[in-house]
């Protein structure tokens, strides 16, 4: 259970003016008149140990939310820390919500940044969630999509709509062209099991083939994590890498390269040897310049 710490103007939750005390009639609007500045509260867990904090330039307190001003709020995990900022936001009192509106960011210590309007923080249940557009870098792999839910650290995020995803070429990958992945979503992306599953007019642009399907599992390389972070077994630990190792295709698969088109019910492409396997009731179409007519004997 958190114990909470109240860093400014503490002495605030332990009384109310003398005035207060007297006049019943005296409206919440006239007790939300008290403003701090460099606001700070803290949460604790087992042996002590900070999990989180957040703070404010100044604070407007009221009887049930703190609003704040310049907010910064950290997330601190066993094997990285989260980073929150944004210009405004209200604290709830009772429940402990935060709502956080203009230039919204999160930063994690594994290299993940996301950028949104505004976001909700759900600390009890370890979720972050908006309905507003998204941005999600980490390396080479730009994600942006309308709506988003996921744990604070984004090892694991829910994209709701209108989803695409960008992959650059890394230097000494051999790849020369971008990978672009769009759907109309979701997007599910689980970072500790390497994986990216994409539902509804899922479209993948290799540059050498066009991949369509209603399901597609991209499955990714795994990244070098230090050896303490992979021994700890740590379910939410950032391993994902940003390299494509394959993409299993489920559902009206269709793959164009050049002027040739295939189809099939499913779909298996590999990275490394750029393979395309194609099962269930597979059909290709070949197209020719070519007179063939010759070769049947006419």
């Amino acid at each position: 259970m958190f114990r909470f710490a109240l860093i400014a103007f503490i002495m605030f939750f332990s009384f109310r003016p003398a005035c207060a005390q007297e006049d019943g009639a005296q409206t919440a609007a006239s007790e939300s008149d008290q403003q701090i500045s460099e606001f700070s509260l803290a949460g604790y867990g087992e042996k002590g140990k900070k999990s989180w904090d957040i703070g404010g330039k100044s604070a407007d307190i009221f009887e049930n939310v703190v609003k704040l001003q310049d907010v910064v709020a950290h997330m601190y995990g066993q094997n990285e820390d989260i980073k929150l900022t944004a210009d405004r936001g209200d604290f709830d009192k009772q429940d402990g919500r935060v709502h956080v509106e203009d230039n919204v960011v999160i930063t994690t210590t594994t290299g993940a940044k996301l950028t949104t309007d505004s976001l909700d923080w759900d600390r009890k249940n370890q979720l972050v969630s908006t309905k507003d557009k998204v941005n999600i870098a980490r390396d080479n792999m730009v994600t942006t999509a309308t709506g988003a839910e996921g744990l604070p650290n984004l090892s694991h995020v829910t994209l709701g709509k209108d989803v695409q995803v960008d992959i650059s070429p890394k230097e000494g990958q051999g790849l020369k062209d971008k990978i672009v992945i769009t759907c109309d979503g979701p997007l599910e992306i689980d970072y500790a099991k390497n994986i990216a599953t994409f539902k509804n007019n899922v479209k993948v642009d290799t540059q050498d083939n066009l991949i369509y399907s209603d399901l597609m599992d991209v499955y990714f390389m795994k990244k070098d994590v230090p050896a303490a972070v992979e021994k700890s077994n740590d379910p939410n630990a950032m391993m994902m890498g940003t390299s494509i190792d394959k993409i299993k295709c489920v559902g009206n698969v269709k793959i164009v390269r050049g002027q040739n088109t295939s189809y099939s019910d499913e779909a298996l492409y590999t990275a490394s040897d750029k393979r395309i396997v194609l099962t269930g009731s597979p059909k290709l179409i070949l197209y020719s310049s070519e007179d063939l007519s010759a070769s049947f004997g006419n």
